[in-house]
């Protein structure tokens, strides 16, 4: 890890050599049974990683699109929301909800401040 990486920063796993680029996913429930009973799960590229509700970042490559979706395991699958991100440099970040009534999830993209 270099002195640039926070240690909050999740690294991207498979080869790769290009440069890297910051993705933060803000993930939310408006269930609190859900958010005490189902960890949300995250895929990069098919990597999945088992993370908690709130705010988690992940360093991904900036020179290629970077698949991500995000999902719920319970009973079934469910909540799914996904997205391929095109190239690019600058830091990104989404909002993960879950929508019971409809049975999907989403991801919207946040607007950097200022």
């Amino acid at each position: 890890m270099t002195e640039q990486q926070a240690p909050w920063l999740l690294p991207y796993v498979d080869y790769y050599q290009g440069t890297m680029r910051v993705l933060t996913l803000n993930l939310t429930t408006g269930n609190t049974m859900v958010a005490s009973k189902y960890r949300p799960i995250v895929s990069i590229d098919g990597r999945q990683y088992v993370v908690v509700w709130g705010g988690v970042s992940f360093e991904i490559p900036a020179e290629r699109n970077v698949h991500v979706s995000v999902h719920l395991h319970g009973d079934m699958v469910g909540q799914t929301a996904s997205i391929l991100l095109p190239p690019g440099g600058n830091p990104i970040a989404f909002k993960y909800e879950t929508h019971y009534t409809s049975g999907t999830g989403s991801l919207a993209p946040i607007a950097p401040p200022g």
